[in-house]
């Protein structure tokens, strides 16, 4: 009988911890090789642990919500035939699983912030619910507000509410046997600690929220998990980066009218769509190579620029999240390559079969607001890199044009692109020039090329 080590596995180049979302199994539990043991997340996907090899789970040595540190062992599973649950130290050989794809739910735990709820029980702790996809699914397709989802009784492990609790309770409601129980009022701590400020909440973590006293019709949506990381990763960029955007206008009738032309074609020929994206990454993958610092990132006192240009592409989700797929080594893929990574990436992204490499390594970011109605927006800047570029809506629009004969004016398709950049190392005069390139890659499509 021996105990092999089950460690948290590397998930890309910049990933040095994760945390524990949930175990799928408890110590005595057997276990077969490959099989999930435990759902961990990253700042960039969540995954599922496998199993390097069949045995019995033998000790668990983090908990859920815990932050592990990649190459850590996370638990020990006893291998052998008939092995009996024991906790005897024994040595065992390291070994590290091969990580194969990463699962981006498209719902996610809930975790309400922890509110101090009623003064009178200082000793009290206030705890993190959890909710499973299946459970939180039945809640939305019945019309179960989150409110409403935390007053039900659950009767699973640790209390947390089951499919068999969520659908008793949609059964009460439809007899009109359920009654909402009244909402208990948030205080502040105890006055023995320290009172927060005017029009604040305590947060058991010891931050502060703010509060307006939740007057009127209203409704408190918490943050999902994905959703409190990319504020943090938002804010931690905002205080990194001095921030400046500069936008340009661009012809874009020649590129239009060319995909127009060749869509039928390229995609009976192809098996795949092209659309504006892999159009917008090649003039960017162009100009990049004119002005390598856009392709950068800063380390201290150091400016580091990046020979692979990795052109991430800002992609939504369909619970509303936002995650950046990056296309590796783009100024080596011609239009037909881009349109196909450019597809493959989105759809995997969108149906949570990304992998953890799959968002790593990016140089530089395209963020295509115009596919929401937007005719420009300000982006912000994607850390570590240094510039991100936002495209407008395509529009028709009257414009002037100059000709050897004379000025006339012409119905032309118009947009707007905009670039964000950290003004730490690059300056307006470069930013500037950099998006008029662009800009002029565009306008100067060829609109008799083949592909």
């Amino acid at each position: 009988m021996a105990l092999v080590d089950l460690i948290m596995p590397k998930l890309g180049e910049s990933i040095i911890e994760a945390t524990i979302l949930k175990w799928h199994k408890k110590p005595g539990d057997p276990i077969n090789e490959d099989e999930a043991v435990l759902d961990i997340a990253t700042d960039k996907v969540d995954s599922e642990v496998p199993s390097t090899t069949a045995g019995v789970l033998e000790e668990i040595l983090f908990n859920e919500n815990d932050v592990v540190p990649v190459g850590a062992v996370i638990a020990k599973i006893r291998v052998g035939a008939g092995s009996a649950v024991t906790h005897t130290p024994s040595a065992s050989p390291d070994v590290q699983p091969e990580y194969e794809e990463a699962k981006l739910i498209e719902e996610v735990p809930y975790q309400p912030t922890q509110f101090v709820v009623n003064a009178s029980q200082p000793g009290s702790k206030s705890v993190i619910k959890f909710y499973s996809p299946l459970v939180l699914n039945i809640a939305q397709q019945e019309g179960v507000s989150m409110a409403e989802l935390e007053t039900i009784e659950g009767t699973g492990q640790d209390g947390r509410v089951s499919k068999k609790d969520i659908l008793a309770h949609v059964a009460a409601k439809a007899s009109g046997s359920y009654q909402a129980p009244i909402a208990s009022t948030i205080t502040h701590e105890p006055a023995t600690q320290i009172e927060p400020a005017k029009n604040q909440l305590a947060v058991s973590n010891g931050s502060q929220v703010m509060s307006s006293g939740y007057t009127g019709n209203v409704e408190i949506i918490e943050m999902d998990r994905m959703r409190k990381m990319i504020a943090k990763h938002m804010i931690d960029s905002q205080n990194t980066s001095a921030h400046v955007t500069s936008f340009a206008e661009c012809d874009v009738t020649n590129l239009v009218l060319w995909r127009e032309k060749v869509k039928k074609d390229f995609e009976k020929r192809e098996g795949e769509r092209i659309t504006f994206t892999p159009l917008f990454i090649e003039a960017i993958v162009k100009s990049i190579k004119k002005y390598p610092l856009l392709s950068s990132s800063v380390e201290g006192d150091k400016i580091i620029i990046k020979k692979d240009l990795n052109i991430g592409m800002a992609t939504a989700l369909p619970n509303g999240n936002l995650i950046v797929p990056v296309i590796k080594n783009a100024d080596q893929l011609n239009l037909t390559g881009l349109t196909k990574q450019v597809n493959n990436l989105a759809n995997a992204a969108r149906t949570g079969k990304l992998k953890p490499d799959d968002t790593n390594g990016g140089t530089f970011t395209l963020t295509n607001v115009g596919s929401f109605g937007s005719i420009m927006g300000t982006p912000i800047i994607n850390q570590p890199q240094v510039a991100i570029m936002a495209v407008g809506a395509i529009k028709k629009r009257p414009m002037v044009i100059e000709t050897p004969q004379g000025d006339s004016i012409a119905i032309r398709h118009m947009m707007y692109i905009s670039l964000s950049y950290d003004h730490r190392i690059i300056d307006g005069a470069l930013g500037s020039t950099f998006l008029n390139t662009v800009s002029k890659e565009l306008e100067n499509f060829d609109g008799n090329r083949s592909i």
